[in-house]
């Protein structure tokens, strides 16, 4: 049974949150999933500094969710013993979430400008999710509902960001973009790229391989959409390559960071004339 330890905290002197309604959606998301079993959710309410560690070392989780504010590069925000907003930085996050990293699997950070914090978990956490920017209550609600019924149905990690970002989608919420996911690729071999043992793709810059989408014909570039797997949202309709191959660039980031392994994968697969050039 995979444990799923949701935290909130909505200090007195900040913005008046919907955390109960996320984590009642959350845990109805689950209790409905076909695969309900498989999980068991714990929440702990009025975060404070000390119960962060303690919550993790207590219940063990294999995804844990935060739901508050987001400070930025200030880091995330808990409370203190009079229920104020304390500051828990970034680097005090990482380091903390590394000394779980054999035991979480996913962290969801459903809080205001929380990219900075997804950033620095990812570096001992195989998956992480942030927000690039402020997101307002209903979006976040409707991206917690979607992720974990994708989750609940026996979807990836990634599959699941997805079906968040698209419940905010089918919402009509204009903030589908702001949640960012952070993840490393599992070590088998995609299924629908066939580069052998022996082909050794270099880490590419992401401006050559932008260089690269933008030559690529019409058809090779659409293939490479759809090996890929890009979410239409991100892509604009009836735009030029030029600007599809930047947005792909982009999504790419997203989901694979700096080093675009997979996409250069994928390139190699659907024109492997261009990278060997």
């Amino acid at each position: 049974m995979e444990k799923i330890l949701i935290l909130t905290a909505n200090p007195k002197n900040t913005d008046k949150l919907r955390l109960d309604e996320e984590v009642r959606e959350i845990q109805v998301s689950l209790e409905l999933a076909k695969k309900r079993e498989q999980f068991e959710v714990v929440s702990r309410w009025a975060l404070r500094v000390d119960d962060l560690p303690r919550a993790l070392l207590a219940h063990e989780p294999k995804i844990v969710h935060f739901s508050g504010h987001g400070a930025g590069e200030n880091g995330l925000a808990v409370e203190n013993s009079s229920g104020q907003i304390q500051l828990v930085s970034t680097e005090s996050l990482a380091g903390l979430f590394e000394l779980f990293k054999d035991k979480i699997d996913c962290v969801v950070l459903n809080a205001c400008y929380s990219e900075t914090q997804a950033e620095a978990i990812h570096q001992h956490i195989d998956c992480v999710v942030g927000m690039n920017k402020a997101i307002g209550d209903r979006a976040a609600i409707k991206f917690a509902v979607g992720f974990y019924d994708a989750l609940g149905a026996g979807k990836s990690y990634t599959d699941a960001y997805k079906f968040g970002c698209n419940a905010i989608r089918l919402e009509g919420i204009s903030e589908s973009l702001t949640p960012v996911i952070k993840i490393r690729e599992q070590p088998e071999q995609s299924k629908d790229v066939s580069i052998t043992q022996t082909e050794v793709i270099s880490p590419v810059e992401p401006i050559a391989l932008l260089n690269l989408l933008k030559a690529l014909l019409p058809s090779q570039f659409e293939n490479v959409v759809f090996l890929y797997d890009v979410d239409p949202a991100y892509l604009s309709l009836g735009t030029a390559q030029a600007q599809r191959a930047t947005e792909v660039v982009r999504y790419a980031k997203q989901q694979e960071g700096a080093a675009l392994t997979r996409l250069s994968k994928v390139i190699y697969e659907v024109a492997p004339h261009l990278l060997r050039s």
